[in-house]
């Protein structure tokens, strides 16, 4: 009997090693397919990653190109600008001159009208404010209420102060060409047009010693001035002149009876500020 109990524990214990390779076999294959859909996870969802990816970054480049057309459609070059001239009397009487440094400031706004698809050409209307100082020897009196006019020798009088100063109302329009991009505002450019003007004031002073004469409100000068200009240059720096085509004075104001047909040459520099 016990030779019989023995036969079967061994039999046991042979079957149970027997079954081992087989468990391990297919403990083995499920782990396999375990890291085959795991390498499958981790594949599909680079793809996805990579495809989000592409899809923004080709949203990116959609609205940048969306924005720089927004701007194009919009590029002007409208800008403030403020000049400063020396101002010279053209077409003087004998014995005119000037003396001191005569000034002018020119402040105002220009709209911009590009007038091609690459918007460097165009042309440009505006508004402004201009003051003209002209030191000189035209001494302007009062006789009888209506204003007197003679040239002071300098070498005779030695007078402290005399002047006229007239403030306008600009119209300018002009024509445009420069190199700027939509990208930079430093560019090249050269601007030419024509400038209406209207005077708002203008006043005369002369003090020598304790004589003091000063005049407002001077009939005899032009209301309307009009003149052509040219500013040319790059960035904020240009160069302007101004050549007025009209005299300063009416033909009723006259100097030894000779009427005072002087018109203005205004050069200096002119300022752009976006």
């Amino acid at each position: 009997m016990k030779k019989y109990f023995s036969i079967f524990i061994f039999f046991i214990f042979l079957s149970a090693f027997a079954q081992d390779p087989l468990k391990e076999k297919q403990i083995k294959q499920a782990q396999e397919r375990e890291e085959q859909e795991r390498i499958k996870e981790v594949l599909s969802n680079d793809k996805t990653t990579d495809i989000r990816k592409v899809e923004e970054d080709k949203k990116k480049k959609d609205s940048i190109s969306a924005t720089v057309t927004v701007i194009d459609s919009l590029y002007r070059e409208d800008q403030f600008y403020i000049g400063l001239t020396y101002d010279l009397l053209q077409n003087r009487p004998d014995g005119v001159s000037q003396n001191s440094f005569s000034s002018g400031v020119h402040i105002g706004f220009l709209r911009d009208f590009p007038l091609n698809k690459r918007r460097n050409i165009a042309i440009a209307v505006g508004l402004g404010y201009s003051m003209n100082d002209y030191r000189q020897n035209i001494k302007i009196t009062e006789v009888d209420g209506k204003p007197f006019y003679e040239v002071v020798n300098e070498n005779d009088v030695n007078f402290d102060k005399n002047k006229f100063a007239l403030h306008y109302l600009d119209l300018p329009i002009e024509f445009r060409w420069r190199t700027s991009t939509i990208q930079s505002h430093r560019f090249w450019r050269i601007y030419t047009g024509f400038k209406l003007s209207y005077l708002l004031l203008n006043k005369s002073k002369y003090v020598q010693g304790n004589e003091k004469v000063r005049i407002f409100g001077n009939d005899d000068f032009n209301k309307l001035q009009y003149g052509a200009y040219i500013s040319f240059g790059y960035n904020t720096w240009n160069f302007h002149a101004y050549y007025g085509l009209n005299s300063l004075f009416k033909s009723e104001a006259k100097i030894d009876g000779k009427s005072i047909d002087m018109n203005t040459l205004n050069i200096g520099l002119m300022f752009y500020i976006l």
